[in-house]
């Protein structure tokens, strides 16, 4: 079993910026890529960005620019820096990670991070 623990989401202006963290943690084998989703009140859960352990990154179109994502392997952590806040960005955040047990490929996930973007 892998955990992911998400930190970082909060409140924060339009215009504003954040900071994601997702940290995996137990029984890992290899974690081949890790990518943060969201979903908003009333609409499906959508990609907004992922890493492969390789380094290649992979965005939605509505992030580009604004959104950064970095992994740290030695840590297995995520990150996602949030640029330029919009009130569209507001959502629960979800860590995603791509997991190879050696045996099997597995899908884990976090618990979720509220990002509300107000004033």
């Amino acid at each position: 079993q892998v955990r992911l623990v998400e930190s970082g989401g909060g409140l924060v202006q339009p215009g504003g910026s954040l900071r994601l963290s997702c940290a995996a943690s137990g029984s890992i084998f290899r974690i081949y890529a890790m990518g943060w989703y969201r979903r908003a009140p009333g609409k499906q859960r959508e990609l907004v960005a992922d890493i492969a352990d390789g380094g290649n990154t992979n965005y939605a179109d509505s992030v580009k620019g604004r959104f950064t994502i970095s992994r740290d392997g030695a840590k297995n952590t995520v990150y996602l820096q949030m640029n330029s806040l919009k009130p569209e960005d507001t959502a629960v955040y979800y860590c995603n990670a791509a997991h190879y047990s050696g045996k099997y490929n597995e899908d884990y996930w976090g618990q979720g991070t509220q990002v509300t973007v107000s004033s």
